[in-house]
């Protein structure tokens, strides 16, 4: 994927904070096929990139040890052109800071957010690093869905915010979704959760990573370590499923179908 097809607003990276990296690194390896580079201990405190037949995907990080109970967990970030203007109007929108703007040495900048029904969502000014290169591809993320306690607020904040349109896919008492797009080009979706999300479990966004072969991913991964949070289901877009890695993360593997669609599959948590 070139830089120049990332508009700003839209995900543009992902990275994975795991309690055991080793571990995690292992999984995604056999389950995916990455590939890795771990960056300058000093400069980069062991961020280590990941690839997809030489492009890279996502990041992997290790959690502090210090901050037990932390839960291991997927993010994604979305672009934007002047980090420090988005932060303000965040800000000022309802957003929490969880870390201010900071510079990655040869990089780019970054900030993580919570939005105003505290999904945490973070944010990357392209420097060096100009966001994944491999996206809708098997094997890389490829949908990226917020599930919100407060749908009409998380629309309206980051329709606002990231200066986005908006298309509403559905809107019914039972299910709605809008999606977040730029032109005819749709970047993400936001799902109203209030619904089905157990009061224990906060706002998120998930992330949908493309395979050939739902069913055959789930069974490779359970042998890994994985467990079932969602089984997998057929729908009008494809096969998905919800299932956690071996340290716990959450991730959603579906098709290529469900991916073209822009469109969610059923409401699961």
């Amino acid at each position: 994927m070139n830089p120049q097809e990332i508009p700003a607003g839209a995900p543009c990276w992902i990275d994975l904070m795991t309690s055991d990296k080793a571990r995690s690194q292992e999984f995604y390896t056999a389950l995916f096929g990455w590939s890795y580079d771990t960056g300058d201990e000093d400069m980069y405190g062991g961020y280590t990139m990941a690839f997809k037949d030489g492009k890279s995907v996502a990041g992997i990080m290790q959690s502090d040890q210090d901050d037990a109970g932390y839960p291991d967990m997927w993010s994604t970030y979305l672009r934007v052109e002047d980090i420090d203007a988005t932060m303000t109007a965040a800000k000022n929108a309802g957003a929490i800071t969880f870390m201010g703007p900071m510079e990655v040495p040869e990089q780019g900048k970054m900030a993580m957010i919570g939005d105003p029904a505290g999904a945490s969502i973070g944010l990357w000014e392209f420097g060096g690093h100009t966001g994944f290169q491999a996206h809708e591809e098997a094997g890389a993320s490829a949908w990226h869905e917020l599930h919100t306690k407060d749908y009409p607020a998380a629309v309206s904040f980051y329709k606002d915010v990231f200066a986005l349109e908006t298309s509403v896919m559905r809107d019914t008492p039972e299910f709605r979704y809008t999606n977040l797009v730029e032109g005819e080009q749709e970047l993400a979706g936001i799902m109203d959760a209030g619904e089905f999300l157990p009061a224990e479990c906060p706002s998120s966004w998930q992330i949908y990573f493309q395979v050939d072969d739902v069913d055959a991913t789930i069974a490779k991964a359970l042998t890994l370590g994985a467990t079932i949070i969602n089984a997998a289901e057929d729908s009008p877009y494809g096969r998905i499923a919800g299932l956690s890695d071996c340290t716990g993360a959450m991730f959603k593997p579906g098709p290529a179908s469900q991916v073209g669609a822009k469109v969610p599959t059923h409401p699961a948590s």
